[in-house]
């Protein structure tokens, strides 16, 4: 289906959604943590953390219908968007789209740009932060009273989920369960994207900005 204008539509529609989208992402890991953390609480609390779960989830849906819709691609744009393909299916994974404003900057290479770059780092870096966190709230959830856990509190979790987003991964602590392997081997290769988009992004800039002072220098001799 051809929508008029529509590349241009679609790139004013992620703009205008990109800090939405991010807020959005905080709120749908903020009530998935009270439905993990906070097992116990009054009905009321978990049906209200359970109703923003599937709020911002049906928000992402829509921005990604809208996207697919002004792309133009139709059913082929699930293959050539299959990261957000994959974080629509997989809200903790939110994060990742990080890799986007990191290919999106890497294309604008006309000139140095720091705050573009910086953009990058600083989404990265809060990025990394937000996919640990949801990482160590699914693997606790999968972990705790399983034959043979390791991963026993919520702070254990969080003590794996840094050593592994970091490639460290001392051994103390070991998810034992299927699915948090599962989580396991996505975090340590998210992670591997995330560091991978703040160390690109910043020695691209850097070789720009050192291009440019060569090109700027008077020849000597």
């Amino acid at each position: 289906m051809h929508v008029r204008n529509g590349p241009e539509r679609r790139l004013r529609w992620e703009r205008r959604m990109d800090l939405p989208l991010f807020l959005g992402s905080a709120v749908f890991l903020g009530c998935y943590a009270v439905l993990v953390l906070a097992p116990h609480t009054s009905q009321v609390w978990r049906d209200l953390a359970l109703t923003g779960v599937l709020l911002t989830w049906a928000v992402f849906l829509v921005d990604y219908v809208v996207r697919l819709v002004l792309s133009g691609l139709g059913r082929h744009f699930p293959r050539k968007h299959w990261l957000d393909t994959v974080v629509l299916v997989l809200p903790l994974l939110r994060p990742l789209r990080i890799v986007n404003t990191y290919s999106a900057v890497q294309r604008r290479r006309d000139r140095p740009r720091l705050s573009l770059y910086g953009r990058v780092m600083a989404y990265a870096g809060l990025s990394a932060l937000l996919l640990g966190f949801a990482t160590a709230l699914a693997v606790y959830q999968q972990e705790r009273g399983a034959p043979g856990a390791t991963i026993r509190t919520f702070g254990d979790s969080v003590w794996w989920a840094s050593s592994a987003i970091t490639t460290v991964g001392y051994g103390d602590v070991t998810p034992v369960t299927p699915w948090g392997r599962v989580f396991a081997v996505v975090l340590m290769a998210c992670g591997l994207a995330l560091l991978g988009a703040v160390t690109g992004s910043f020695s691209s800039w850097l070789i720009q900005v050192f291009g440019r002072e060569d090109r700027e220098r008077p020849p000597t001799g």
